[in-house]
């Protein structure tokens, strides 16, 4: 067999091996934030409404809402990115920094006058960043998608 043939094999096998740790990576983000939307959620819904405005507890709500949308959508690229059908690199790491700042700058814009944080209302500014990441998540799955064959 030819050295060029070899090496063409090399590549294709460390592709599958690249793909299916990226796939591993996705799913486990997934559900380790996944578990945390649930527990955020439970949190909400039977310890913070007692101690927290209406207003705050819709903004946790809203929180816990686009972090399980999120977690969703990533398992969704877990799928797709399944045996390279489509690059969901970009996708993946975009949904779970808008998780990040999104979600979490609302976390800690509804709680920080029940835990007398001194937070400043301009943390505010990181929630519209985290949402501009999402936007931009869902782009290059669009984009991606055009640009696959196989998809």
């Amino acid at each position: 067999m030819c050295t060029h043939s070899s090496n063409t094999l090399q590549l294709v096998n460390l592709a599958i091996s690249y793909l299916s740790l990226m796939n591993k990576q996705i799913i486990t983000t997934a559900a380790v934030l996944g578990m945390l939307a649930v527990i955020a959620g439970a949190f909400g819904a039977h310890s913070l409404k007692a101690v927290v405005s209406a207003q705050d507890l819709d903004v946790w709500k809203t929180a816990v809402q686009y972090q399980f949308y999120h977690v969703l959508a990533m398992l969704l690229l877990a799928v797709l990115g399944k045996e390279g059908k489509l690059n969901v690199k970009a996708s993946y790491y975009l949904f779970l920094f808008g998780i990040v700042l999104f979600s979490g700058s609302l976390y800690l814009l509804s709680c920080r006058t029940a835990l007398g944080w001194g937070l400043p209302t301009a943390i505010g500014i990181i929630t519209p960043i985290g949402g501009l990441l999402f936007i931009l998540g869902w782009l290059m799955l669009f984009v991606n998608a055009l640009r696959s064959k196989n998809a």
